[in-house]
């Protein structure tokens, strides 16, 4: 399987279980390793047989700017279903970081595996 990357991908939301994280937002951090198969747009070096990276991200972008979840867990699971529900994704890995949320840490966050009957 081929991979196509995005790494820290940042996008402001509303992230977070206690009072004041619900006033204002944060930023969140998102690394996506994509499973596809890569061969088609190699061959054709043509945009049109690619896995659209761009696509993605702003579809991944636009959709945490607005999200207001509690746990990095949920909002995780919730991109997750979205690449793999809209894109031709067959697998993918998702880490998921809220920088700052513990003291003296640079980030923290989750990571998840997921594959397109999994979400």
């Amino acid at each position: 399987m081929d991979i196509v990357y995005i790494r820290e991908l940042e996008v402001e939301t509303v992230i977070g279980v206690f009072d004041w994280e619900r006033e204002c937002k944060q930023t969140v951090s998102i690394d996506l390793d994509l499973g596809c198969d890569i061969r088609a747009a190699a061959r054709s070096d043509q945009l049109t047989d690619a896995l659209d990276y761009k696509a993605i991200s702003h579809r991944v972008a636009a959709f945490v700017a607005v999200a207001e979840f509690q746990l990095v867990e949920t909002l995780a699971e919730s991109i997750a279903r979205i690449i793999l529900a809209e894109f031709p994704v067959t697998w993918l890995r998702l880490r998921l970081g809220k920088p700052g949320a513990v003291t003296g840490s640079r980030d923290t966050g989750v990571v998840i595996e997921r594959g397109s009957g999994q979400a």
